[in-house]
């Protein structure tokens, strides 16, 4: 059995815009293994974040497969890929994505509730959570009460709190103040060596890049190389 968490075979995204034709994603072959900490970089409209969709069951291939977890998800239903999605997918969003009318203990321990899991176990796993990122004394405060840096790090501990086979980052640093970057990358950073969590960005941000330890390089909707522990490799 591989220990890739993610594998894609020839992916294609082909996106329709009147009579334009726009290919997001052209032919893309990508292992993803186990305890990753990695990055996709490339410009805007390489690809990047449809190539992060197509991982997080979020959008479906025009051709290709992905697997994921080793179960292919490409002909997966709505439903179906909402219960895969919920139980093995986590994500970071540039944009945080907290529901404003909760607060933020609420917030961390959403993706938990829909999995039915029991408030005793929520409240122990989310206020670890919490503490481990000094937010613990903010846990009853709303988004618009945090600042960005700390509504990310709320972001961050719903997707972990989950406990999901891979974290999903779209440009997760994108909206944030580099020494507030450096700290949110340090937190992830953490949780992936000593979690064993596995992480997939999306970012243009060459913090995240110096951070990554496998960058995979796309342009024009395909891997043009990458780069491991800051080498080239190919």
């Amino acid at each position: 059995m591989s220990n890739y968490i993610v594998k894609t075979h020839q992916l294609s995204r082909i996106y329709r815009q009147g009579e334009i034709e726009v290919k997001a994603l052209r032919d893309v072959d990508l292992n993803i293994s186990a305890g990753e900490f990695s990055a996709l970089a490339g410009p805007s409209g390489s690809g990047k974040t449809t190539l992060l969709n197509m991982i997080g069951c979020l959008d479906t291939p025009t051709n290709g497969n992905v697997s994921v977890n080793q179960v292919n998800v490409t002909k997966m239903s709505h439903s179906e890929s909402a219960v895969f999605r919920l139980n093995n997918v986590g994500f970071v969003f540039q944009a945080y994505n907290l529901i404003p009318v909760l607060s933020a203990y609420e917030n961390a321990e959403f993706v938990m509730m829909l999995q039915g899991i029991a408030a005793a176990e929520r409240k122990k796993t989310v206020m670890a959570l919490l503490d481990r990122v000094c937010l613990a004394d903010a846990k009853d405060r709303r988004p618009h009460q945090l600042s960005g840096g700390q509504q990310q790090r709320v972001a961050v501990v719903r997707a972990i709190a989950s406990k999901p086979s891979i974290i999903l980052a779209d440009e997760p640093t994108a909206n944030l103040d580099s020494e507030t970057s450096s700290d949110l990358l340090d937190l992830m950073q953490e949780l992936n060596e000593s979690e064993g969590t596995t992480f997939l960005f999306s970012t243009h941000d060459p913090l995240v890049m110096s951070r990554a330890r496998r960058v995979i390089k796309l342009d024009s909707g395909q891997v043009i190389g990458e780069e491991t522990h800051g080498g080239q490799t190919s």
